[in-house]
């Protein structure tokens, strides 16, 4: 049997705690071997890349950063070609826009041994979107060699979408949908982009309004569903969590019990008292792995309420920034390596979810 080797391409809020998540958890994952690519030799991630290192993850780069690197006292080693054709799956955590760049590049144009390719939320058009849970069912293996898990929000939004309204319902139980998408300004990681005050959004999309209902709409068409949702987005200066109000109307009625038997089934659904996204951010900083949440949203209990005699749904829930997308890029890699035990290999990281926060 040929080794099981994942590389990871970028360090950055993705990346780097993909790469020490897979690191940890290789030997339970099946993996023999994590690679990581870092573009750029730079004093300020020197002390991220040696604790890449020391957790068993194997430096690459383009040939000529190598001298860079060895001056920061770090050989890479493997070039980026090399590192690719030897990977069993290759996952790209690139800023926007590069990870189709270094599809056209790389990922296309030579014979490998790479089974799959997997992209992050904004490469729209990368591959066939994926989020755990909602439709693992689309994947074919030998056809989709290109994988796009789908953003934070858009898997907080379909993850309440599919367990609240479609799972185990007759079709056509979702007869409508409304999201305010409440993002953050940026991440506690980086250094631009914060705003003064809230900036509210546009609605570019005539079906969808924001990209995030468009999004969840072509996730859910992969399983043949045509869903009518509607987002808006704002975005608040705030670096802690985004936050989604959601309002969702059913052709049948339910109960609070209803709702909350439909919560509590689904383990990548975690529930809080807690109604501010500090205490929540915290939660994870202190009990997740590096920090993450990854259950795919976090509903704050006290937000949820039925209108119109059970038959509406409006409330508030948190996205576990990008710790859903953690879980799903995993998954996604598990499903290209091992097609036929994924689901039961995944299971090592049900440590890391949460009922309650």
């Amino acid at each position: 049997m040929s080794k099981k080797i994942v590389h990871v391409v970028g360090t950055g809020t993705i990346g780097e705690p993909l790469i020490g998540l897979l690191s940890d958890y290789k030997n339970e994952l099946g993996i023999d071997e994590v690679t990581f690519n870092k573009r750029t030799p730079l004093r300020t991630d020197n002390s991220k890349v040696n604790s890449l290192i020391r957790r068993g993850a194997r430096l690459v780069s383009d040939r000529e950063a190598f001298e860079g690197f060895k001056e920061l006292g770090n050989e890479p080693e493997f070039e980026t070609v090399e590192a690719i054709d030897r990977a069993s799956v290759v996952i790209d955590c690139t800023p926007s826009g590069v990870g189709h760049k270094n599809k056209n590049k790389y990922y296309h144009n030579f014979d490998h041994n790479t089974a799959g390719f997997i992209a992050q939320g904004s490469e729209n058009g990368f591959g066939i979107p994926y989020a755990r849970g909602i439709n693992d069912s689309a994947l074919v293996h030998g056809e989709d060699q290109f994988i796009q898990v789908v953003s934070c929000n858009t898997h907080n939004l379909s993850v309440l979408v599919n367990t609240l309204a479609l799972k185990n319902e007759e079709p056509g139980n979702l007869t409508e949908g409304r999201f305010v998408m409440i993002r953050r300004a940026n991440d506690i990681s980086q250094g631009g982009d914060f705003i003064p005050s809230p900036e509210i959004g546009t609605h570019k999309n005539p079906k969808y309004g924001t990209h995030h209902a468009e999004d969840a709409a072509n996730l859910f068409k992969t399983i043949g569903l045509d869903l009518n949702i509607f987002s808006s987005a704002m975005k608040i200066n705030s670096q802690y969590m985004h936050v989604i109000q959601f309002n969702l109307r059913f052709k049948r009625a339910y109960t609070m019990n209803d709702i909350m038997d439909k919560i509590n089934g689904n383990d990548l659904i975690a529930t809080t008292e807690k109604r501010m996204t500090n205490q929540v951010f915290s939660f994870g900083r202190d009990q997740g792995h590096y920090g993450r949440i990854l259950n795919q949203t976090v509903i704050p209990l006290p937000s949820l309420q039925l209108l119109t005699g059970g038959k509406e749904l409006a409330g508030f829930c948190f996205t576990p920034q990008d710790g859903n997308s953690l879980l799903s890029s995993i998954s996604a890699a598990s499903w290209l390596m091992y097609p036929n035990s994924y689901e039961q290999k995944i299971q090592a990281l049900s440590n890391l979810f949460f009922k309650e926060i």
